[in-house]
C-alpha cells in the first residue's frame, strides 16, 4: 500500500486496516513456518505496510494535540 493511499484514508479506516494487516502477517508467518512460501518477501511487504499505517496514525495523534 502506497503512502498516498494511506493519507487519504480516515483514522477509523486506518485502525481497521492495521488490524487486518496484522492478522494477515500472523497467518503468513505461520504458513511460512509450516511450509516455505513461494515469495517470502510478502512478509517484508506486510511489515512495511504495518509500519506505514502506524506512522500515519501516530502523526494524526500528534497533530490532534
Amino acid at each position: 500500500m502506497e503512502q498516498e493511499v494511506i493519507k487519504e484514508l480516515s483514522t477509523n479506516d486506518l485502525i481497521e486496516r492495521l488490524e487486518d494487516e496484522k492478522k494477515q502477517l500472523v497467518k503468513l508467518k505461520l504458513n511460512h513456518a509450516v511450509s516455505p512460501l513461494e515469495n517470502p518477501n510478502k512478509i517484508k511487504i506486510y511489515r512495511k505496510t504495518i509500519a506505514r499505517l502506524k506512522t500515519e496514525i501516530r502523526k494524526r495523534e500528534i497533530e490532534k494535540n
